[in-house]
């Protein structure tokens, strides 16, 4: 059985962080990261599986 692990957040370095640090735990990443504009924040959004 495979598990997955999905982060998202604001796409700003705190988020680069996260994935970074997911990967230096051993962790792959699962296809491309998806981006999405959030019109309640006015920021964009990223997530990566």
């Amino acid at each position: 059985m495979l598990i997955y692990r999905f982060l998202s957040g604001e796409d700003d370095s705190a988020f680069c962080h996260k994935v970074t640090r997911a990967l230096s735990e051993g962790w792959t990443l699962h296809g491309s990261p998806t981006y999405a504009f959030d019109g309640f924040t006015k920021k964009m959004r990223c997530a990566q599986a």
